[in-house]
């Protein structure tokens, strides 16, 4: 595999990792009503980020389509969780995997 994929691919696997704690440490918050959309982009975050992680490990077509919109979610779930990074630390490691994976993505996308 190329090493560009895996270096993706390992930014995808730890920002899964990361959006599932992390939506997981919210539901177990005080008031899980404000952490709602958190929770809510941490999910959509997770599956978008597994199922381009298995688009790009086998060399789908249609894996850029993917990278693009994952490139997105990422982006919306950092910013999410950059809002609560400063009181809760789960959000704010977060936030940094989903720029990570963000970027990764969009490094991965060709023109």
């Amino acid at each position: 595999m190329h090493s560009q994929n895996q270096s993706l691919l390992a930014a995808l696997y730890a920002c899964v990792n990361s959006c599932e704690h992390c939506a997981t440490a919210c539901l177990n918050e005080e008031d899980v009503k404000m952490m709602a959309r958190c929770i809510q982009l941490d999910r959509d975050c997770a599956d978008i980020c597994a199922l381009t992680a298995r688009f790009v490990a086998r060399g789908s077509e249609h894996a850029q389509h993917l990278l693009k919109e994952c490139a997105e979610t990422c982006k919306a779930c950092g910013d999410e969780c950059e809002k609560h990074g400063a009181h809760m630390e789960h959000c704010r490691e977060c936030a940094e995997a989903c720029r990570r994976c963000e970027q990764a993505c969009r490094q991965g996308i060709t023109a």
